[in-house]
This record gives C-alpha cells, structure tokens and sequence, in this order.
C-alpha cells in the first residue's frame, strides 16, 4: 500500500501529539523563546514546525511533495548531510523521527551544530528503538518483528534510540542531556488512529507477508484494544547538546 501525502502528513501529526509533553519539557530546558531562530532539519509536512514562529523558524526535507503542503512557514529542498546555511545561522536546529532515516547520523548532527550559533542547542526530539518494542497479545509479538526488518530494507535504522546518546557524546556536543519518552495508554484514545497504524504497517510490510495474515493480525490488535488488554510500546529517546 502506497501512502499519499496527506497520509502522511496524518501519521506525522499523530507522531507530533504522542511527543508533545517531551517537547515542552525540552524546550523548557533550553529557554526557548519566540524570537529565536531556528531550524528543523527533515521536516516533512510541517507538523513539528507548527511549533514555531513562522517568521523566525525554517524547515528543510529532501521530499518536495511534503514541503509543497507546508503554506505558511519558509521551508526549502534540501539535505541535512550538506545544510545550505552559513556556521552560525540558527540559535536552536531541531529533528524529530529524523536519524534513523539518514544515511550518516553523525555527519548530519555535525551539520547542525555547525548551523546553530555558539551557546545555541541541537535537539534530536524523539529517535524510535524498533528493537525495544513491546506488543501484548504476545500473538502480535511477530507484527513488531516484522516491522522492524522491513525498516532496515526500506534503509532506517529500527535501533536509532539505543544509539542517540553516543551520537551526541562523541559530536562535541556539550550539557548533554538524554532520556526516553513515557508512555501513558488510554485505550479509547486508540479507536479513531488504529486504522491509520495499520496503514503505516501496510506501507511498511508491503510485499514482506501475505495481506491475508496482515489482516489476521489487524483483527487481532483490534479486538486487543477493544477488551482493554492491548500494548504496545515502542522506546522513543530524546537528545538535547549545546554547543560551544
């Protein structure tokens, strides 16, 4: 199953609520204000930068179909290995669900913190580690197993967030600070985005296993959050280094 943009935008608006409160915690830290400059590096559709002033934020992605859904903020086609920007430009360079997509992570946090001013921050927001997953049923176990290989072919790194910590130690990056996002179920907050995660698994499974056990599994994670025993817990961290 292919997704379309607004699918995707979807899922990235879905991302953008699961890591709200981690946001605010970070930006709290780092003393963001509403004039400072910044840059968010793989920003699809837009859903982080809503975050921002529209007059004083940037957003770049490789995807120009995503930026073309972006109407109100300056965004801009381009690569976080090579940032089109001079040392210095931004005060805070942000990403979220970012690194585990790039080809070089650690060239690309270097990118980032040659943007950002001295005394400025490099915030990786939310990294997933597909490898911690936990789904109960123990039946859907297989589901995350499946994910997780299909990621490393479409060429992310499913173990990002166990790693996110060293990336930023070695970069130079100093008063680092890391963690890992809570989680927090409501089974009825569920009903109206189940849909929409089976579309992402799909996208993801497509051509890896039959549609007719896909669709076993869906009935199954279905009725496993319909009786209230469902989980399903994927460890997001977070990253935040100031530079010098």
């Amino acid at each position: 199953m292919m997704l379309d943009t607004a699918a995707w935008h979807d899922r990235f608006v879905q991302q953008a609520s699961w890591t709200k409160a981690m946001r605010q915690h970070l930006y709290t830290q780092i003393g963001l204000t509403v004039d400072q400059r910044i840059l968010e590096v793989g920003c699809g559709t837009g859903a982080i930068l809503a975050d921002f002033d529209p007059a004083a934020s940037v957003g770049i992605d490789t995807n120009f179909e995503r930026l073309e859904w972006i109407s109100d903020k300056q965004v801009q086609c381009a690569d976080g290995h090579n940032l089109p920007y001079a040392n210095n430009s931004f005060d805070i360079t942000v990403g979220h669900f970012l690194l585990l997509w790039v080809a070089n992570p650690a060239l690309v946090i270097q990118e980032m913190q040659r943007v950002t001013r001295p005394g400025g921050f490099v915030l990786a927001l939310a990294e997933p580690d597909y490898g911690g997953r936990i789904d109960y049923p123990e039946e859907l176990a297989q589901l995350g197993q499946w994910q997780q290989e299909a990621l490393a072919k479409q060429g992310a790194d499913p173990l990002m967030g166990r790693k996110l910590a060293g990336l930023f130690v070695v970069s130079g990056l100093k008063n680092i600070e890391t963690g890992l996002m809570g989680g927090q179920w409501q089974p009825s907050n569920y009903v109206p985005s189940r849909q929409g995660e089976f579309d992402i698994v799909n996208h993801d499974l497509r051509g890896s296993i039959e549609e007719s056990q896909l669709e076993e599994l869906r009935k199954l994670d279905t009725a496993a959050w319909e009786n209230g025993e469902r989980v399903l817990f994927v460890p997001t961290f977070y990253a935040l280094g100031q530079v010098e």
